[in-house]
């Protein structure tokens, strides 16, 4: 009777993990029985749980650069609506459109003809 090789013996026993790691061990669960990854589960799910926590980091920062993108066309146009109106505010405070307005409405009012002067109190 011939003898079996040592490889051979430890294939037929079945209750050892392969030394090989294969497609078939991997989808089959058995990379999982490894004793390698018994003792680093702890160390797993540390780096599982840190790799959630750096996905939703990036999300929430997105989230907020979209926002600061946001306010800062708002502000933009903020800032336009506002020269429009203090454009049309300095229109129409000038003196000539004052004068133009005064002199073709009903108004009782005048454009004086006497010289502005200070008032001083004692």
């Amino acid at each position: 009777m011939k003898e079996q090789s040592p490889n051979k013996q430890k294939k037929q026993k079945g209750n050892e993990a392969p030394n090989h790691m294969s497609l078939k061990n991997i989808l089959g669960g058995d990379i999982l029985a490894n004793d390698f990854f018994k003792r680093q589960t702890s160390l797993l799910i540390l780096i599982m749980v840190l790799t959630i926590l750096y996905i939703d980091n990036r999300y929430t920062s997105q989230q907020e650069l979209i926002e600061i993108d946001r306010l800062k066309k708002e502000l933009t146009d903020i800032k336009y609506d506002a020269l429009t109106r203090s454009s049309e505010l300095m229109e129409k405070s000038r003196q000539s459109r004052i004068e133009e307005y005064i002199s073709t409405g009903d108004s009782p009012l005048e454009t004086s003809t006497n010289r502005p002067y200070l008032i001083k109190k004692d």
